[in-house]
């Protein structure tokens, strides 16, 4: 076996395999709140070891899946098991399951090591094995040194390592976090992101996260469920949610897209040709299974998979004339936003690989936007 099989083999995708069982299976859950359906019908199987996301804007219904998990809440309609058994009834502090909380919820009156201690004290774990296990969640989390410190004495970001820890301490199979990076500033947060990714890689530990924030879920899911009005709209991984998006929905939801609606010209294989303004070109694009000639459908692509130019660039298979209406400097990248003849504004993006002297486009300078046929998806619902 050579090195590029081996690291194929590695792939951490039980998912992909029919004969995995879940640790955690929603089997038709429905939950109602009177006459409000929070979750409608919802299927969804969780994998051991997996950091699973539940992405979706406020009252999608991701808080309320993790509150059944957590045992704060019951199912109005079918049943969710963890490990193969039936949840229904166990309560909160029964389940192999702990909860990280946004807030933290640290005794502000207890050390850093007492707040982690506090569950271990209330288990029936032996107290003479309570202060090692103490010592090594705070080697995990890198806090030994801050051990005597009280909660107000350390950092956001030390507090939020504290409370991952004090979640960790019981080794439950099933952490959930709920919004655990809400309160850091944005460079401590993707910091974190990524010590919760090695956190959980070294214990093998199934984390599911809340979260709105499409970047983080993005960073570090191993999967990634976007929600919308209590239902599952697209399960997948993170490069395929963004690359592959099976919906308007999900395209728009997840990154910067441009989608333009068109009706199918016509379809040879694997190829379309999609007529989407009058006057323009049609857009030539890889067609999906099952699309059909009079089709109506949207092109979505990326901002970063338009090239910008100044002359036509002559081999592409699309190009676009427009005019530069604004421009978005952001460092590392930058945003144009060109304005189409007939009223459209298309968003592009461009790297900033050397450093920047003058801009090579600026306001008002006509341009060509110009991407290949693979570029781009087209999308029927």
């Amino acid at each position: 076996m050579n090195s590029t099989q081996a690291a194929a083999t590695d792939v951490f995708a039980p998912w992909e395999d029919g004969a995995a069982k879940p640790l955690i299976r929603f089997d038709h859950v429905t939950k109602r709140f009177g006459g409000f359906t929070a979750i409608d019908d919802l299927s969804l199987d969780i994998f051991e070891r997996e950091f699973f996301a539940l992405l979706g804007p406020s009252g999608c219904g991701k808080t309320t899946l993790m509150r059944m998990l957590a045992g704060f809440e019951d199912p109005s309609e079918g049943r969710i098991t963890l490990g193969g058994l039936d949840l229904a009834g166990v309560p909160p502090n029964r389940r192999p399951v702990n909860m990280m909380f946004q807030s933290y919820a640290l005794f502000p009156h207890l050390s850093v090591a007492d707040n982690i201690a506090f569950g271990l004290k209330r288990s029936d774990m032996p107290k003479s094995e309570i202060a090692g296990r103490v010592d090594e969640m705070l080697a995990l989390v890198q806090l030994s040194k801050f051990a005597s410190r009280k909660p107000h004495q350390i950092s956001g970001g030390q507090r939020q390592r504290v409370a991952l820890a004090r979640a960790l301490a019981k080794a439950p199979k099933l952490l959930l976090l709920d919004e655990p990076l809400a309160a850091l500033d944005k460079k401590l947060r993707e910091e974190t992101q990524f010590e919760l990714m090695d956190i959980q890689e070294k214990l093998g530990t199934t984390f599911v996260i809340v979260t709105h924030d499409q970047e983080e879920a993005m960073t570090v899911a191993s999967r990634v469920a976007v929600m919308d009005h209590g239902r599952l709209v697209q399960v997948a991984t993170p490069e395929e949610i963004y690359e592959f998006p099976n919906s308007r929905y999900v395209a728009d939801f997840i990154g910067d897209v441009n989608l333009i609606e068109g009706v199918v010209r016509e379809c040879s294989g694997d190829t379309c040709r999609i007529d989407w303004a009058e006057g323009m070109a049609p857009i030539a694009a890889t067609a999906p299974p099952g699309l059909e000639k009079g089709a109506s459908c949207w092109f979505a692509i990326r901002p970063e998979k338009l090239s910008i130019s100044s002359e036509r660039p002559p081999e592409a298979p699309n190009a676009i004339a427009g005019r530069v209406l604004d421009i978005g400097y952001l460092g590392n990248i930058s945003t144009y936003h060109v304005a189409l003849p007939g009223g459209q504004v298309l968003k592009a993006q461009v790297a900033n690989s050397n450093r920047l002297a003058r801009r090579a486009f600026v306001w008002e300078d006509e341009v060509w936007l110009s991407f290949s046929a693979t570029a781009g998806i087209v999308l029927t619902s």
